[in-house]
């Protein structure tokens, strides 16, 4: 692959997306990738940094607990957690993504399953301690975040945590501006995750671990 990976990807989804199937180029860019005629620009053989930050900052113990990991491409984040000993289940909507994720982690205690997230199964209202959201929300068109923003929250289960790990921008920045995937999230945004019962309890903003001129979001909530 010579060409930029963020710019096939885009390619991809601008495919997808003048078909109106604004969800249809992950399985497109994953097949391509598996096929090695394509690189996932956020699959780096290894859990995220701002992930990999706050386990080591909480230690949270999963012992008896569940999560899940939401959009959970070829499985890296999904096994930092189920090595803290959550019972966890992992979720795509492309199915070359689990794929991939049960060749990565043959060994894997993770349940690797392909769903969509904008219909997720129904017995996964509030059924969840952990859940963990990287990068899905700001890789949807814009119209179709706040669906999604209710269905990741829809997930946390009562006493839960929710970790959300996003590109950011500042509010000002107009939507036409942006030439997504992706579609980085205002602060406004982060705060649209909240609830009556859900609260948002840290929100840091920090530049990416792989480019400091880009800066990420990680956010923190819980629920009553």
């Amino acid at each position: 692959m010579t060409e930029d990976p963020d710019a096939v990807t885009r390619r991809i989804a601008r495919a997808a997306l003048d078909r109106d199937d604004p969800t249809g180029w992950f399985e497109n860019l994953y097949a391509a990738a598996a096929d090695g005629e394509a690189v996932v620009p956020w699959d780096r053989g290894t859990a995220h940094q701002l992930l990999a930050d706050w386990i080591d900052e909480s230690e949270p113990d999963g012992t008896g607990k569940t999560a899940v990991v939401v959009g959970a491409g070829t499985g890296w984040d999904a096994e930092l957690i189920v090595d803290r000993g959550y019972d966890t289940t992992a979720f795509d909507i492309s199915p070359s993504a689990i794929e991939t994720a049960h060749r990565n982690h043959p060994a894997s205690k993770t349940h690797y399953v392909v769903a969509d997230l904008l219909n997720p199964p129904a017995d996964w209202h509030h059924a969840f301690d952990l859940v963990v959201e990287i990068y899905t929300v700001q890789a949807l068109p814009i119209p179709l975040q706040p669906d999604a923003i209710a269905h990741v929250t829809d997930l946390v289960a009562p006493g839960g945590t929710l970790l959300v790990i996003a590109a950011a921008r500042p509010d000002d920045q107009p939507d036409t501006t942006l030439q997504g995937p992706p579609w980085p999230l205002t602060r406004a945004t982060i705060h649209s995750f909240t609830t009556p019962d859900l609260h948002l309890i840290q929100l840091d903003q920090a530049p990416s671990p792989t480019d400091p001129t880009l800066h990420r979001w990680r956010a923190e909530y819980l629920r009553d």
